[in-house]
């Protein structure tokens, strides 16, 4: 009897203890929600071009336990009920603070995902949620805000030029990729056909899409092309959302001795120009015979003005090539139109035989490129 007795006060201690667990813990979570938001004041306009950073402020939530109340920032599009919001931060302090400073660049992030396009004006509602870092509060109030985007997008890894029109055609997987000239530019040398035209962030499942309005880069959607097939430079730059496609029409080889160009390389696909078994004869000269070459682009932009771009060689003069050269000495690069500076050189096997003649501006190798070769 006397063990019985001890065995059912121990049970009840531990439930005891267990419902005084249960309802420390429960005081532990409990918080009150969030009732009114501070600032910035409803429907405040902001303009995300600014470097500068938006405040968001509230009122203190209280901790049942008199403990630390975390905070995160939501924020929706406009017309959302939150249950699945565009974004989720912590304020300030690691979510302890009732403050959240947020740069307009990650608010741009935010209205990007909203749906609004650069350069134009749209809402976002934004509201706060307490918690103990679990149990946490539902949303009391709710204020929005009206953001204007700057130009531009962040930039991808890499950008592929996919369509109807283009070289590659529509499947995707054979989009034509882009040549990235800096940390937010990209830009193909390809030929266009009537039909349409996009840039996609992957050449695989659903990548972001971008396309061109004038001369403006928008997203989701595509541009019609109509007219002959030509050979165009396309740019994009994604840190402004701008483009410029310039045609591109003869691209000759000028040979420096006899002042003169020697023949046009038509354009083949793939950014590459070329000629086969064309005869290349030296100039002979009291001291040897002179070898120096580069070439020029005849550019037309979109206002119809024709200028001359000169591609030749990183180095003022060169020595003529032989089988121990290096691929960097075929890399072109924008020069004068001076008739002798940045010249390459043909090789020695190349005077008085039939070469063939390649110019590469493509983005399967590192630099744009040619090649000069004889059987």
């Amino acid at each position: 009897m006397k063990n019985t007795s001890y065995k059912l006060l121990s049970f009840m201690m531990v439930l005891l203890a267990f419902w005084g667990c249960q309802e420390d813990t429960e005081m532990h979570t409990e918080v009150t929600p969030v009732q009114a938001l501070y600032s910035p004041e409803n429907n405040a306009y902001m303009n995300l071009g600014a470097q500068s950073s938006a405040i968001f402020e509230w009122e203190a939530a209280k901790a049942e336990d008199n403990g630390v109340v975390l905070y995160d920032v939501v924020f929706d599009e406009e017309g959302g009920d939150f249950s699945d919001p565009l974004f989720i931060i912590p304020s300030d302090g690691r979510g302890m603070q009732r403050r959240l400073t947020l740069p307009f660049s990650e608010l741009n992030s935010i209205a990007e995902r909203a749906g609004i396009q650069p350069e134009a004006v749209g809402k976002l509602q934004w509201s706060v949620q307490s918690s103990k870092g679990i149990n946490v509060q539902e949303i009391m109030d709710i204020r929005t805000i009206e953001v204007e985007r700057p130009a531009g997008f962040p930039a991808p890894d890499e950008l592929y030029l996919t369509g109807s029109a283009t070289e590659a055609g529509e499947d995707l997987g054979n989009a034509i990729l882009m040549k990235k000239t800096s940390a937010n530019t990209f830009e193909a040398y390809t030929s266009l056909t009537e039909g349409s035209y996009a840039f996609a962030e992957r050449n695989s499942g659903e990548p972001d899409t971008y396309y061109i309005d004038g001369e403006k880069l928008r997203a989701d959607g595509e541009t019609a092309y109509t007219g002959d097939e030509k050979v165009y430079r396309i740019r994009v730059d994604f840190s402004n959302g701008t483009t410029e496609i310039h045609e591109i029409g003869e691209v000759e080889l000028w040979f420096a001795p006899n002042g003169e160009f020697l023949t046009a390389l038509p354009y083949s696909s793939n950014g590459t120009w070329m000629v086969d078994d064309f005869p290349i004869e030296f100039r002979q000269e009291d001291w040897g015979r002179d070898e120096r070459y580069k070439f020029r682009f005849m550019v037309t932009d979109a206002e119809g003005n024709t200028a001359e771009e000169w591609f030749g060689s990183t180095n003022g003069d060169n020595q003529r090539p032989n089988e121990t050269t290096g691929p960097a000495y075929w890399y072109m690069v924008p020069v004068t139109n001076d008739r002798w500076n940045n010249c390459f050189k043909f090789a020695t096997e190349v005077d008085n035989s039939a070469a063939d003649i390649q110019v590469i501006f493509n983005a399967e190798g590192s630099n744009y490129t040619h090649s000069v070769t004889v059987e």
